[in-house]
């Protein structure tokens, strides 16, 4: 079984109901829940949440859930791969086999069925435990700045003052969006960070971390743009 993970728990603190709240006409975990239905790739999309209206929303949004996670997994120090976890664990006590998974964030808005269906490309061709989706760093990181105690400036990696943008190595970060992955490598607490992963990598414009009111504003506002150019309907 191919299985969509959306985690979505009740107890959001930056931005109260986070995962439910109206975004661009729908709750916003139902724009995770609609990639994931239209992708086609999964034979279940369940939704891991402690919360009954959550849990709720998401029924309407055409997603199940057919348990409510543990008060043990809710908290705000609980990991991402440790609710994985529970759910996998909870369909396999269930009877119910399970190969592949991919964990997709409830505030993942800018998610498409096209980067869901390269993850899944990638998981099967590579060989790897996981793919999962990043993006470049906009700037150098080798150049980045950091503040002393005095309230000065200095530079991370001092070496590399006088070196050309472009011979400095790309880096990337984890867009915040999804992970795909075999049901082992996450049972097994594989590290997504490292060598058992392949990159899914995504466009800047396609990828915002909504953490804070402003960024939920920035997202907002990037999601309005690429309606108006055609994506997202």
């Amino acid at each position: 079984m191919k299985l969509a993970i959306i985690p979505a728990r009740g107890g959001s603190k930056r931005i109260p109901r986070k995962n439910i709240r109206p975004f661009h006409g729908r709750p916003i975990i139902g724009w995770s829940i609609g990639a994931a239905r239209a992708s086609g790739l999964f034979d279940r999309i369940v939704v891991s949440t402690d919360d009954a209206e959550i849990a709720d929303v998401a029924r309407s949004e055409g997603a199940e859930v057919p348990f409510l996670r543990p008060a043990d997994l809710s908290d705000d120090h609980t990991g991402t791969v440790a609710v994985i976890n529970h759910a996998i664990r909870w369909h396999l006590e269930a009877g119910m086999a399970v190969d592949d998974v991919c964990c997709i964030y409830a505030t993942a808005p800018f998610v498409t069925v096209v980067a869901l269906t390269e993850g899944h490309r990638l998981l099967s061709a590579r060989g790897h435990g996981f793919a999962f989706s990043v993006t470049r760093y906009g700037f150098p990181i080798q150049r980045a700045l950091r503040l002393r105690e005095d309230g000065a400036l200095a530079m991370f990696q001092p070496q590399h003052l006088a070196t050309r943008s472009q011979d400095l190595e790309e880096a990337y970060h984890d867009a915040g969006q999804f992970y795909w992955g075999k049901a082992q490598a996450f049972l097994d607490n594989l590290p997504l960070f490292s060598e058992h992963a392949v990159p899914v990598i995504l466009p800047s414009h396609l990828v915002q971390d909504i953490d804070t009111p402003e960024d939920w504003r920035r997202a907002e506002l990037m999601f309005a743009a690429l309606r108006a150019e055609g994506a997202y309907a």
